[in-house]
């Protein structure tokens, strides 16, 4: 059997934060290597795929991109949960989107109710820091990544979605993470399985 196709692993990645702020433009400069000037709001949910190359492993990233809005949360917990990894997003040249990051963490952890919440990976990119050559930002950098410290050293990256900038270095950083909570997943899940394993072999009756 080809090494590629044995050890072939698919990751859920979820991307969130505030309508507008540039998800759906950074996935799409990051799966197809473009960019639409023209601002349309996502409805509900959508995903894009991905392949790529990680050491010996071929990493299928799906990609969920949810809407920003409020009368869509109530989606959440069935798009959330089994995710590997969560990307959230803010403009940096709005602070308020900066400042609903908590909520949208908080949520996430709530919807998705990972095994550990303490040590469930997630990724900050601030984007459209190609605007105004800088000179519109509200958010600076440092603030960002003392957000990122507080909350156990998230991975923070500063992109542009139009300049493709940083794009692939934070998709490439997310499956990583996401490759290293889905292995400790699967350890997890290996040991519930032994477990039972064990308990059959010895005949233990359930009933």
């Amino acid at each position: 059997m080809d090494i590629s196709m044995k050890r072939r692993t698919l990751l859920k990645v979820i991307v969130l934060g505030d309508s507008g702020v540039g998800k759906t433009s950074l996935m799409n400069q990051y799966v197809y290597k473009k960019f639409n000037r023209q601002y349309k709001a996502t409805i509900g949910a959508d995903f894009v795929t991905k392949e790529l190359q990680i050491d010996d492993k071929l990493v299928t990233l799906q990609i969920w991109d949810t809407a920003g809005q409020e009368r869509f949360h109530s989606l959440g917990a069935a798009f959330y949960r089994g995710s590997d990894c969560c990307v959230l997003v803010y403009d940096v040249n709005v602070n308020k989107s900066f400042e609903a990051l908590q909520n949208w963490h908080e949520e996430f952890l709530k919807q998705a109710d990972p095994t550990d919440p303490a040590a469930f990976p997630f990724i900050l990119l601030g984007n459209k820091i190609d605007i105004d050559g800088g000179n519109s930002r509200e958010v600076s950098e440092k603030k960002a990544r003392e957000w990122c410290a507080a909350k156990g050293n998230i991975p923070y990256f500063e992109t542009s979605a139009k300049e493709d900038y940083n794009v692939d270095e934070a998709f490439l950083c997310v499956a990583k993470t996401g490759l290293t909570n889905e292995h400790e997943q699967d350890i997890y899940f290996q040991g519930i399985s032994e477990t039972v394993s064990e308990a059959d072999q010895r005949g233990v009756c359930a009933c």
